[in-house]
């Protein structure tokens, strides 16, 4: 049988394999990496039909083992569970969810006290642990109790949103918002609603199967929403993915704005108010560092994944973290990504100034930069050896261009005099390699994936 291994982001599987035993097995380690904290555990679920059966598992694990649970009344988002750990100091949270990924998956993850994703240390704590279910005497379980989740992760969002807003009202905007089907629907829409926004809703129904595809708001997924947007009256778009820790944005011009447009827009947004640096991961954008430079700030690189960007922000004191894959917090919150509050925050910068406007701007002041990515085939347990491989296999000049420096935060990244740069990493969750390019243009960009695929193919 497959080995429980918290990955990236947790452990994911399908289900033969992500079992009602195992579940409690996870519990049980958790009981017991918690052991002697006096301090209650929330459990939160996604809306896929195993998911509620699943958090129930894993409550009465909890319970008998003494802790007090807190279980919501319905599906909930992933960041409402970080932020409630914040705020009512618990002590720490599970999150059973697959995330983006389709509806034969699930998946569960711990999330620690101060809300931020867990470390190595703290999942390989819980992977040591794992066994069957214990139980204090019946007089000694803890208690599960259904509570909201929502308010007070709604009115933090408000008073956050408006420290980086001149006015946080959105009264003069429309917002079409896709939920896919996921646990951001009747959260994020009614968010923007509060804030006086009028939102069109898509996909704001619960459908355990997501309708048939997977909750992940990429280009491909979003044609219905984009044109909704570009044929309609809507300032905006937005979707989250199936748990809605992560966020796309629609714009009438652009259609699906890339990510890391995105991250670009949102950081001088937040440089209107306040200053701090960035930290983006090392296959997102240097759109944001020539931001970031241009207003006298700094950015920190990581490898990807949230957990090193969270990490990262606490220890720059950072304004903003985030990926190219539409995970973002801001300082002021817990350093989880959070789709349902950057929906907020999105649409505040949209009144400010139209997300298309900035991102033209932002264009013209640095530079066009465009970027895209592919996936080389390569199972697991070859990955380390063809990295160990292409260490001695990387030329000096990439595409006709000279190699300026190489970056091994994550897979080797060489950056080019021009500033462009072919990054060449494992997945984290696939049995693939990826390999992502940037460039001041779309053929200079396929010219430099073609070369990291010559690169890396033979070596597979």
């Amino acid at each position: 049988m497959d080995a429980i291994s918290f990955g990236t982001d947790g452990w994911r599987a399908t289900l033969d394999v992500f079992t009602a035993p195992r579940v409690r097995m996870v519990g049980q380690a958790v009981a017991t990496h918690l052991d002697g904290r006096d301090a209650p555990v929330g459990v939160c679920y996604d809306a896929r039909e195993s998911s509620r059966g699943f958090a129930e598992e894993l409550a009465r694990v909890l319970a008998t083992n003494g802790f007090d649970v807190l279980l919501p009344e319905r599906d909930r988002p992933t960041p409402l569970l970080a932020w409630a750990i914040a705020d009512r100091d618990l002590a720490g949270g599970l999150m059973v969810t697959a995330s983006h990924n389709p509806a034969e998956y699930n998946g569960v993850k711990f999330i620690p006290d101060d809300g931020a994703p867990a470390l190595p240390e703290i999942t390989e704590s819980i992977e040591a642990n794992l066994a069957e279910p214990t139980s204090l005497p019946e007089a000694e379980w803890g208690t599960i109790r259904e509570t909201d989740f929502v308010a007070s992760h709604a009115e933090h969002a408000h008073d956050l949103v408006a420290e980086y807003a001149d006015e946080a009202a959105l009264d003069d905007l429309t917002v079409a918002y896709d939920a896919m089907h996921g646990s951001g629907r009747g959260v994020t829409d009614e968010l923007l609603s509060a804030a006086g926004a009028s939102v069109e809703r898509l996909r704001c129904e619960r459908a355990s199967d997501f309708g048939g595809t997977s909750p992940e708001p990429s280009a491909e997924h979003l044609g219905e929403l984009a044109t909704h947007v570009q044929d309609g009256d809507a300032n905006l778009g937005i979707a989250n993915d199936g748990d809605a820790d992560r966020l796309a944005v629609v714009t009438p011009e652009r259609g699906h704005l890339d990510e890391n447009l995105f991250f670009a827009a949102l950081y001088d947004f937040l440089l209107e108010s306040a200053s701090g640096s960035a930290v983006r991961t090392v296959s997102t954008t240097f759109l944001v560092d020539r931001i970031a430079e241009a207003h006298g700030e700094s950015v920190v690189e990581t490898a990807v994944g949230f957990k090193w960007v969270a990490r990262a922000m606490a220890e720059a004191d950072a304004l903003v973290g985030g990926e190219e894959s539409g995970g973002f917090s801001v300082a002021g919150h817990v350093r989880e990504k959070d789709g349902v509050l950057l929906a907020l925050l999105a649409a505040a910068a949209e009144r400010e100034e139209p997300l298309d406007d900035r991102v033209d701007r932002l264009l013209d002041e640095h530079g066009e930069i465009h970027q895209s990515k592919i996936s080389v085939d390569c199972p697991d347990d070859e990955k380390a050896r063809v990295l160990d491989e292409l260490e001695g296999e990387l030329p000096d000049r990439v595409a006709g261009e000279a190699v300026a420096d190489v970056v091994t935060t994550d897979g080797f990244k060489t950056v080019l005099e021009s500033g462009a740069w072919l990054l060449v990493r494992p997945s984290g969750t696939e049995p693939v390699l990826r390999v992502y390019a940037e460039a001041e243009s779309e053929e200079r960009v396929a010219a430099l994936l073609d070369a990291g695929e010559e690169l890396v193919a033979p070596l597979v």
